[in-house]
């Protein structure tokens, strides 16, 4: 059985080439001439302007729990012990942006990222919906709001039939508020697709040929068409959805290789650094440090939106001790991810973010913890061709409220459509009770120090 989760159906077509010019271009033989050029010559000119092979892309790791954005990129130097807490920064390769002493890597090489440090409009409970979708659960739409990636997939479609264009690593957890959202109000159709736990093994035809398993569609198909004729919840379109994707996924090899890093040399593995896939004993999440390099190497091979969710970061207690236990390992996943991206080629192409779902209290409480603290949080931004290299926002004293630059997740959201070259005033969106819907408000813009 193909236990697989995803797809949409192929976008309208983009670049403004009309229908009655794409099928022109269609007809063209490999020996044809349009205007003196054949069409090698064609594909050629594409990609000598950068148009080949490429997409745009965004990896989203999702932080559960809430990392403690005071122990990380705004550490208070000046604030009393009570809220200072243990650590203390270090200089990075960028004058005047000091980050935690845990997070050497990073230092490193700041001037490829964007520690964003007043996220201001946080729920206060944990749940990942709105580093999801953007949006709080407060009047959503009828069916819910899409995940970013459904959302994705909707607008651009798939790279290629063997490529979904929403692919999600995260581990899901009976504590539901941690899991990534579903589709939404997009439907079925456009849900992720999940290369875990026996799914990964199913993604091989083993026995089958391409040309039997092409029957064995057809079949399917020829079954399922009373079911279609009668259907109108939509839930058979979606179905077609994963049968299109699954076939895609069978008969390339591209996504199943993607998942393989024991194709990567054991450097770049060490370079990213090795967990357990397995969640530990109490977490929300692995530390799967090898997921960040699967998430590179599932956009090289087509993916549009890769999510992931890492570790588990809500220090009610120990905070400083489980802290420091946790942010090398997140500084070296993110750090190789980030530098791989530039080496390769792609950190014009593909965007990263990084974030909880809210900050942490500036008073560390009795246990030596902090608790939850919606008023400010923090985010990572890198790659996408952004202007990295500054810092977005300050906090007060006590680094409990923004004094400057307070940062929605609207507007992080309207920059990573806006890096994926999506326009979301180009048509609207209806929800299950026909009312048109903005994924985000005509009256955010991406953050315009960045792009």
């Amino acid at each position: 059985m193909l236990d697989l989760i995803g797809g949409t159906k192929q976008g309208a077509f983009r670049d403004g080439v009309s229908r009655r010019n794409f099928l022109r271009i269609g007809g063209l033989g490999l020996g044809g001439v349009a205007g003196g050029l054949t069409l090698p010559q064609l594909l050629q000119q594409d990609a000598a302007a950068g148009q080949g092979g490429s997409h745009k892309s965004v990896i989203m790791i999702y932080l559960c729990g809430g990392p403690p954005h005071q122990d990380m990129y705004d550490i208070k130097v000046d604030a009393p012990a009570e809220v200072r807490g243990d650590f203390s920064p270090i200089k990075t390769n960028v004058p005047g942006i000091e980050i935690c002493e845990h997070l050497p890597k990073m230092a490193r090489i700041m001037d490829k990222l964007a520690p964003i440090r007043t996220m201001v409009d946080c729920q206060p409970g944990h749940e990942g919906y709105q580093c999801f979708t953007g949006h709080t659960r407060r009047n959503e739409p009828g069916g819910g709001w899409p995940a970013f990636g459904s959302a994705v997939g909707h607008y651009e479609g798939a790279v290629h039939p063997g490529a979904p264009p929403f692919v999600s690593l995260c581990y899901t957890t009976k504590h539901t508020p941690y899991n990534e959202p579903h589709a939404g109000f997009l439907g079925l159709g456009a849900s992720s697709f999940r290369p875990t736990g026996p799914a990964r093994d199913d993604m091989q035809l083993q026995g089958v040929s391409a040309a039997r398993l092409q029957g064995r569609q057809t079949l399917l198909t020829q079954f399922d068409q009373f079911r279609r004729h009668w259907d109108s919840s939509g839930a058979m379109r979606g179905m077609d959805a994963f049968t299109e994707r699954a076939m895609g996924v069978l008969t390339s090899s591209q996504m199943f290789d993607a998942l393989d890093i024991s194709k990567e040399s054991p450097e770049t593995r060490a370079r990213y650094g090795e967990g357990d896939l397995s969640r530990p004993q109490g977490d929300a999440a692995p530390h799967a440090p090898q997921n960040f390099l699967i998430a590179r190497r599932l956009v090289e091979a087509g993916a549009r939106v890769v999510t992931l969710n890492h570790s588990f970061w809500d220090f009610h207690g120990d905070n400083f001790g489980r802290a420091k236990r946790e942010l090398p390992i997140f500084d070296q996943a993110l750090s190789a991810l980030v530098e791989d991206l530039h080496q390769r080629g792609l950190a014009d192409d593909v965007t990263v973010v990084a974030w909880g779902e809210f900050g942490r209290t500036p008073t560390i409480n009795k246990n030596a913890g902090r608790d939850h603290w919606p008023r400010v949080s923090c985010a990572l931004l890198a790659g996408g061709g952004m202007r990295t290299g500054q810092v977005l926002g300050e906090t007060d004293r006590l680094g409990g409220e923004a004094i400057d630059r307070g940062v929605t997740f609207a507007e992080v959201f309207a920059t990573l459509y806006y890096n994926l070259g999506i326009n979301l005033d180009s048509q609207r969106l209806f929800d299950f009770r026909g009312r048109p819907n903005r994924l985000v408000n005509a009256n955010v813009r991406p953050l315009h120090e960045l792009v």
